[in-house]
């Protein structure tokens, strides 16, 4: 009693700090951390799986990365790299300015006359995030596809086009699930009726290629009948008739469809494509669709470091033909031989140049 007694004499405050009470539902931490990793990840969620869209995220990856950029060392080829990732999956890229660029995982934000005056970062750290709260000019917010309604918030393509997107995604599903669960190989071979045993042994004999026992037809019943079932018998097929659902249609055209919203011409990937289309779709990729994304970077990053940034894509991609551009000097050189034999001044020159967009 005496020793009962003594821990009944515990401080009441000691033991009510001992004691951590929550008011918190179950499944409440599942679900931020679903929600969280979604805000992470990626807007639409949908065909980001897919091999179409992880090679339309690789070659604006690849694009950007390539970029020459003039005017700040911060944007090095690595921030410029996941900015791209980040840009085709989730439409917008934040990175604070310190020493150096450090992505941020999420954010939010206030507004005044829908420009941003504050975030508060979430900051990736290996042992768990931490956040801060700075100034709009501390950071590069780098977003496309925006909205007038929201102009602070990015979207990203397959967010836009929903609908192709899960069109892709259900039909490399179903493919997909085909090929783990039909019976493809597997055959139903009709035999002679036998006695039990003969036929449970018959039936774990055969395999088909699933690792499955075959479906033995029994035929006795017919053979009492005084027919004879085996004639014109043939083993029939379990494999599904994918052929007949245009499948592989659909898939390309789905395909095609994730590749346009990415700004990449589908015939790329066409296994009867040649140079000069591999060309085109290489310029049209950096020159309509990286290219206006790097102008937006270098807009953005002008305004937040004080300095004249510059962005080009095209060069360093190689975005154009050295044929058409050797042919392009030359007339324009012979263009000017022309003009000085001819006495034209500066001026008149220069409003030919620009006439033609040889300005630069």
């Amino acid at each position: 009693m005496g020793m009962l007694s003594f821990f009944r004499r515990k401080d009441e405050n000691a033991i009510s700090r001992s004691h951590e009470t929550r008011a918190v539902q179950p499944g409440y931490t599942a679900a931020l951390m679903a929600a969280r990793e979604a805000w992470i990840s990626g807007g639409s969620g949908l065909a980001e799986l897919t091999g179409a869209v992880q090679a339309s995220v690789s070659l604006w990856e690849s694009g950007l990365s390539l970029a020459d950029v003039t005017g700040t060392d911060l944007l090095d080829r690595r921030s410029m790299a996941l900015c791209a990732r980040s840009l085709a999956l989730r439409g917008e890229c934040l990175f604070l300015i310190r020493d150096r660029l450090v992505p941020c995982t999420d954010w939010d934000l206030s507004t005044r006359y829908g420009q941003p005056r504050a975030y508060r970062v979430g900051l990736p750290e290996i042992g768990g995030g931490r956040s801060e709260t700075v100034l709009a000019g501390e950071v590069l917010h780098f977003r496309i596809g925006c909205d007038a309604v929201t102009p602070w918030a990015g979207s990203a393509p397959l967010a836009r086009a929903k609908l192709s997107a899960s069109l892709l995604q259900e039909i490399t599903e179903a493919l997909r699930d085909v090929f783990r669960d039909a019976p493809i190989g597997s055959q139903i071979v009709p035999l002679p009726e036998s006695n039990p045993e003969d036929m449970d042994a018959m039936r774990r004999s055969f395999r088909g290629n699933r690792g499955s026992a075959l479906v033995i037809e029994g035929v006795a019943q017919a053979t009492a009948a005084g027919m004879n079932p085996n004639l014109g018998q043939s083993p029939d097929q379990l494999s599904p008739q994918i052929d007949r659902t245009l499948a592989d249609k659909l898939l390309t055209e789905a395909k095609g469809e994730i590749y346009n919203v990415f700004g990449i011409l589908p015939g790329l990937t066409n296994p009867a494509t040649t140079g000069p289309m591999v060309r085109e779709a290489q310029r049209h990729l950096a020159q309509l669709v990286l290219q206006p994304i790097a102008g937006l970077m270098a807009e953005e990053a002008t305004e937040k470091l004080g300095v004249p940034v510059a962005i080009d894509v095209v060069r360093p991609m190689q975005a154009y033909d050295h044929g058409g551009k050797a042919r392009g000097l030359s007339t324009m050189l012979q263009a000017m031989a022309t003009a000085k034999e001819a006495g034209l001044d500066p001026a008149t020159v220069k409003d030919a140049l620009q006439f033609i967009d040889w300005a630069d």
